[in-house]
């Protein structure tokens, strides 16, 4: 098995409030790390392509994500305590929703490194934006697969309530034994 990192996973389907959470503990002085989705779009978009061509081939988008998360994880220290705007599982599930099959470089990366502990944001109302182009059932039904796939993990899995996003940012950090 891989390698016991301090690095904490926020998830959830879309729209499930993971960027304000993980924006709030950056404020708070905890180092996080952001949506690589998102980010890849964003520098795309600023060089003048829109979201619907750059998600047209969904493996080829899908496929860039990866490699930048594996890159990402690849530069974090394990032993520092890391809040994750998603993780690599969460790669399989978008796989999976897609209907492709996963990438060799997903399978080889997949389990070489363990989670401290994986916090599945319960899902909220969902607010379409530039980035995304899911609807309510893909929300659904990405918010299902990323919960069976850190389910089949051996990390803890916490799922957090809705809350306001100050409770639910307590709500972890209690759950790691960091408020006092």
């Amino acid at each position: 098995m891989g390698i016991q990192t301090n690095w904490c996973v926020i998830t959830g389907g879309p729209s499930s409030g993971k960027s304000t959470v993980i924006r709030l503990l950056k404020d708070m002085g905890y180092q996080t790390t952001v949506e690589l989705a998102r980010h890849y779009i964003d520098l795309q978009r600023m060089n003048g392509r829109s979201t619907e061509e750059i998600r047209s081939n969904q493996r080829q988008f899908q496929h860039k994500v990866l490699n930048l998360q594996i890159d990402l994880e690849r530069r974090l220290d394990p032993l520092e305590l890391v809040f994750l705007d998603r993780g690599l599982p969460d790669e399989l599930a978008y796989y999976e929703y897609f209907n492709l099959s996963p990438d060799e470089k997903l399978i080889e990366y997949l389990d070489q490194r363990l989670y401290k502990k994986i916090f599945i944001m319960d899902l909220l109302p969902l607010d379409k934006d530039y980035a995304r182009t899911e609807d309510a059932e893909a929300q659904k039904a990405l918010h299902k697969l990323i919960i069976e796939t850190y389910r089949k993990r051996s990390e803890p899995v916490v799922m957090v309530p809705v809350l306001p996003p100050k409770d639910r940012v307590r709500f972890i950090l209690d759950n790691l034994g960091l408020n006092s």
